[in-house]
């Protein structure tokens, strides 16, 4: 295994843990640092095969870095004290979307068969936020949702069942910026 020049690799980590610090504020750049130095000691042996290509290492050092923000932001979003939507939440919301307004007004306080809950006036509120997080999504993700979630369709396959748990997930991280934005 060739010898890894460490300051060089540092000064790279260095520059993306400034830039990623500046657009995502709840990281501070020392810490995203620290996780992309760490992150390519565990990996040395990986790293050293293209430690000369500079453009690799800020590759690598972004990913690990937008992984460690994004881990970062999900963990004060749940401990904000603000609502938080789950994918389970997301999936019921889009499954509301059978229904009209008025529908879903007349089925507030009783229990939903086709969601398995009982139905509440937060509804209306996921619902928007349901909305506004579809637009924010892939065109593919929408088409899966809608087919599977709105429509009722099955998954067509094991690959289209699994993108519809992605774009679920991609659901619920739209529908809780939404809710965050509108602070």
């Amino acid at each position: 295994m060739p010898e890894l020049d460490w300051d060089r690799l540092d000064g790279i980590a260095h520059k993306v843990a400034r830039e990623i610090s500046l657009k995502w504020p709840v990281v501070e750049a020392d810490d995203v640092r620290q996780e992309i130095m760490v992150h390519m000691v565990e990996q040395a042996e990986h790293v050293a095969k293209k430690a000369d290509d500079d453009e690799f290492i800020r590759q690598l050092s972004w990913r690990v870095a937008k992984s460690y923000a994004s881990k970062e932001q999900n963990q004060r979003d749940l401990l904000d004290d603000q609502y938080y939507y789950t994918p389970d939440e997301a999936r019921t919301a889009l499954r509301s979307f059978l229904y009209t307004d008025e529908e879903i007004s007349s089925l507030i306080g009783k229990k939903d068969d086709l969601t398995r809950c009982r139905i509440s006036d937060n509804i209306f509120s996921a619902r928007m936020d349901a909305a506004t997080g579809l637009r924010k999504l892939t065109d593919r993700y929408r088409e899966v949702l809608t087919r599977i979630y709105i429509q009722g369709l099955p998954p067509r396959d094991e690959s289209e069942r699994r993108t519809s748990y992605r774009a679920v997930d991609a659901l619920a991280i739209a529908m809780n910026s939404s809710v965050r934005s509108k602070k």
